[in-house]
């Protein structure tokens, strides 16, 4: 039987989709936990300006470029239990360290390491949903895990800055310090849970009867047929990966996109001080958190009705330009603080809007090409991750203030959504 039965799918959903959730959730504290460390004291403690710490909070991501290929591939060779499970434990090691760090050369050195460690986690998390779910589910149970970095912003931005304010000094370390050191320690204990809960695929999955595995199996093998190439056969998963023409548009879409995802992502709370200049640390958390939550709700919302409605091109434009163009009233209207707050909000929600629908395409390659290919995406395209923070925080020093930054991520949110134009119509539903 080829038809996917819906208690099947349920069953996984429940099984799977909020474990993935809390492990991204901590990926996500991990690398953003620099952000409020540098409102916290860290700069000030360690000497860095704005250009270095923008660099070092970009350095993750060369990390990451050189190692998303690679790991993506050694976690589909040894298996998603094992690989997950092992760089859980070393990225939740190298941010405790990071909280003993006292030379900005050993803090670019952990943040290096840490975006090689972190670098197979999202395309693998990606890959697994393309063992477990149909193609035209994927983008809502993407969103079910993609909600984790909203949510971790918006979360982890009040209380890291109360842990900052309140474990100050306690024996004899920096807030700031005890901050990188409390949200490490939960990658290291996900890791050792993972090896026990987490399951390569549907065939090795106890916790389903041999009935649901083989009705769950045929669905996902009927589907892969849809989105195979029927254009002969694929000589290197490498090779054929790298001359795709979707992998490249699809690439550059995120290049962009991800410029203004992350300077956003590691310079949101320094903006909004910027705009509300008479608010505390605590407070700034406190506003961080609302555009959060709310790009969490419009990100799971955006990928239902991409996945109801089968249109993804349009989510993604009207997601960057919104994003984009909110930006700028940002900066038009930055001597009015409650207004740049607001388009601040709307432009976050278009951030997220994008996630749902750019992965459920994402994850439509053909499977003989879709661990390598998601390895290039997501490797190549969080480049952008370094260029988005480094830049920004060049234009601060450079201006004085953080408003240029802001509109040059405006402009690559835009780019993002421009790009988008060129997916053809069988890129968004199907096929190579």
């Amino acid at each position: 039987m080829d038809t996917l039965d819906p208690g099947v799918e349920r069953k996984v959903k429940f099984r799977l989709l909020p474990f993935l959730f809390i492990i991204y959730f901590v990926a996500f504290l991990d690398r953003s936990s620099i952000t409020y460390a540098s409102l916290g004291g860290m700069d000030a403690e360690l000497g860095l300006t704005s250009t270095f710490y923008g660099f070092i909070a970009g350095i993750f991501f060369i990390g990451y470029f050189l190692f998303g290929v690679p790991g993506n591939m050694l976690l589909e060779k040894i298996g998603a239990r094992k690989w997950i499970g092992i760089i859980l434990l070393l990225w939740g090691t190298v941010t405790v360290a990071t909280g003993f760090v006292h030379s900005a050369i050993a803090l670019v050195i952990l943040r290096f390491l840490l975006g090689v460690f972190e670098a197979a986690l999202f395309p693998g998390m990606t890959l697994i949903t393309t063992y477990w779910f149909v193609s035209a589910h994927r983008a809502a149970a993407v969103a079910m895990f993609m909600v984790a970095p909203p949510l971790a912003n918006a979360i982890g931005a009040p209380v890291a800055m109360t842990i900052i304010d309140y474990v100050h000094n306690f024996i004899g370390l920096s807030g700031w310090r005890w901050l990188f050191i409390i949200v490490g320690l939960p990658a290291v204990i996900l890791g050792l849970i993972t090896f026990k809960y987490l399951d390569d695929n549907p065939t090795k999955a106890k916790w389903l009867t041999s009935e649901e595995r083989i009705n769950l199996v045929n669905a996902l093998d009927a589907d892969k047929l849809k989105t195979s190439s029927n254009h002969g056969v694929v000589e290197s998963s490498f090779k054929s990966a790298f001359k795709n023409r979707k992998v490249w548009i699809v690439t550059l879409m995120n290049v962009f996109y991800v410029v203004g995802l992350y300077g956003i992502t590691f310079f949101l709370p320094k903006i909004i001080s910027s705009l509300i200049t008479s608010a505390s640390d605590i407070q700034v958390g406190m506003l961080t958190a609302i555009p959060y939550l709310l790009g969490a709700v419009s990100l799971v919302v955006t990928a239902k009705l991409s996945d109801k409605l089968q249109k993804r091109k349009i989510f993604l434009i009207s997601a960057t330009l919104l994003a984009g163009v909110s930006l700028i009233a940002v900066s038009v209207f930055q001597s009015i603080p409650i207004v740049a707050f607001l388009f601040i909000i709307l432009g976050t929600i278009g951030v997220y809007a994008w996630s749902g629908p750019y992965w459920a395409i994402s994850t439509q390659l053909d499977p003989r090409i879709a661990a390598v290919g998601l390895g290039i995406i997501n490797a190549l395209g969080n480049l952008g991750g370094f260029v988005g923070p480094y830049v920004v925080g060049s234009l601060k020093d450079i201006t004085g203030t953080q408003m240029a930054g802001v509109v040059f991520l405006a402009v690559s949110l835009i780019l993002a959504g421009l790009i988008t134009m060129f997916l053809k119509e069988q890129d968004t539903n199907g096929g190579l």
